[in-house]
């Protein structure tokens, strides 16, 4: 197994366990918002001095970090305003349907080629979270959709920034510190939204200490493998693997957690994106 492949298996294993963790935490105590802390606290001191340390600062790499950090906060809180009018399940699902975007930017815009069945997987992959998301619908779904949407543009946009920035970043600590700077930039704009919200600077409720240090953990190093695999990888495909890890949660809901409600459009979901994956990973033809 190629060591892109190794990291993407790596970064679904870590972004499933602390999801699975979070997926009963209230909403009022802002669970991204303490997992993000705890990126900056447990890991950011290493990743902001390996940044100084290995990164041939100029202008262009600046250039990127700023559009990725920016980018990331569009992520965020298009996410957190989906969240209000409709559940995960309806609204995650269409915002990890950027791989189809992603491939087009870079076709475009970055002079990059996929294979056929890259295309044809990628194309599965979103129709199978399209048919997660059709067994979600509760809430306000309509009003949901513009914000999911401007959460998934915005993955296309730091998607193609990593992938850019990794010419520039040697090591992996490197690569941490780069996820440390875009979170940090992030974790404040949550903040500033709490604030706006609650009228205070930090949820008024805690999470479980066993959450905060695995997904402190866990949401930078899989962000930190994923960008590592853009270096060998095309963004879109590595964005495409990584949405295995929606595909093993839906599973292990249905499964493990005996969440049967709408079971039959998420195991169909769940089902199509492992489809796509296969097809992604097949040797194309001559």
């Amino acid at each position: 197994m190629s060591d892109a492949a190794l990291a993407l298996a790596a970064s679904v294993v870590m972004h499933v366990a602390w999801n699975l963790l979070a997926r009963h935490q209230p909403r009022h105590a802002y669970p991204l918002w303490w997992v993000l802390l705890g990126h900056l606290l447990l890991l950011g001191p290493w990743g902001v001095y390996a940044l100084l340390r290995d990164i041939d600062w100029n202008a262009q790499f600046a250039g990127l970090l700023f559009v990725s950090a920016t980018a990331n906060v569009v992520y965020f809180l298009g996410l957190r305003k989906a969240y209000e009018h409709a559940p995960v399940a309806l609204v995650y699902p269409l915002v990890r349907s950027s791989p189809l975007l992603i491939a087009l930017w870079s076709t475009a815009f970055l002079g990059e080629s996929l294979a056929w069945n890259t295309w044809a997987g990628i194309v599965v992959t979103v129709v199978g979270l399209v048919i997660l998301a059709a067994g979600g619908k509760n809430g306000d779904h309509r009003r949901a959709h513009p914000w999911a949407l401007a959460a998934m543009f915005a993955t296309s946009v730091y998607s193609l920034s990593d992938k850019a920035a990794t010419a520039h970043i040697d090591t992996f600590g490197g690569l941490v510190g780069f996820v440390t700077v875009v979170y940090f930039v992030s974790w404040l704009a949550l903040t500033v939204m709490l604030r706006a919200e609650t009228g205070a600077w930090m949820p008024a409720r805690r999470i479980r200490t066993s959450l905060f240090v695995i997904g402190g953990l866990c949401i930078g190093l899989a962000y930190g493998l994923v960008i590592f695999a853009m270096r060998a990888l095309p963004a879109a495909e590595v964005v495409a693997y990584t949405n295995a890890g929606i595909a093993v949660a839906s599973l292990l809901s249905i499964w493990l957690f005996k969440e049967r409600e709408n079971w039959r459009p998420r195991l169909a979901g769940a089902a199509t994106i492992c489809l796509g994956l296969v097809l992604m990973s097949v040797e194309p033809l001559a």
